[in-house]
């Protein structure tokens, strides 16, 4: 798609939970079952190979003037659109900074949000064993497998309904860490009801690994959200729709 360098060695927006249904008993219970297994195994999993190969990239390790592909400029990332998809932005209300991009296609969705990280360490697995208590602590099931960039985390968490019955909210979570940032995925919907990346999943998981990361230099704290910045030509559509 672009030409790469060498790399050297508020309101969340959700598919309505109506159309989500449970994950398949046995996968989770397999999967739950493993995490009674040394922690060890998944950071091992995590880095057996360069999980971002194929991306998501850094922007220093790629050309996006190789091709002549019309991309959105979030600022912290760049992401790359395809036919069919829909985007919806997750703002805070009191900052009006835009925190996610929630891209939905047919039904399913991938929210993306980016994190600072430290520089040379991972956070993954800290990441990752904090989903894991929050979920089992709200009563929900949670899986770990190891999906298309390392170990992805598998959720089922119970909620409300639109209309008040109670439903589950089923997801697969993504985590790709490149120089000082982590990108997080969560994929709902059928993709997230799935494993591979076939079917449903495959058009969300070109957007994940097609996404450019362009981290700033300044200073940020592991873990504190990296805030998006609309694009120019989206911030006059805004502007237009509410004049």
């Amino acid at each position: 798609m672009f030409g790469r360098r060498k790399r050297a060695k508020e309101s969340v927006v959700e598919p309505d939970p109506e159309t989500l249904d449970e994950l398949d008993e046995d996968e989770v219970e397999a999967g739950e079952a493993e995490l009674d297994e040394p922690t060890d195994k998944w950071a091992a999993l995590d880095v057996s190979r360069d999980w971002r190969s194929e991306g998501p990239f850094d922007i220093e390790e790629v050309d996006l003037d190789a091709d002549e592909i019309e991309r959105l400029d979030f600022g912290c990332v760049v992401l790359t659109p395809f036919d069919g998809m829909q985007l919806q932005l997750q703002v805070d209300q009191k900052t009006q900074q835009v925190q996610a991009a929630l891209v939905m296609y047919e039904n399913s969705a991938i929210e993306i949000a980016l994190f600072a990280a430290p520089a040379h360490t991972s956070m993954v697995g800290d990441v990752r064993d904090e989903m894991v208590t929050t979920t089992q602590s709200h009563g929900g099931r949670v899986a770990l497998a190891e999906g298309p960039f390392g170990t992805e985390v598998r959720r089922a968490v119970p909620l409300k309904d639109s209309k008040g019955n109670d439903a589950v909210h089923v997801s697969r979570t993504w985590f790709a860490q490149g120089p000082r940032w982590l990108l997080r995925g969560v994929v709902m919907g059928e993709a997230g009801q799935v494993s591979g990346i076939d079917g449903p999943t495959e058009m969300l998981y070109e957007f994940f690994a097609n996404t450019v990361v362009r981290r700033d230099s300044s200073p940020k704290v592991p873990g504190d959200l990296i805030p998006m910045t609309l694009p120019t030509a989206l911030e006059a559509a805004a502007t237009t729709a509410k004049g």
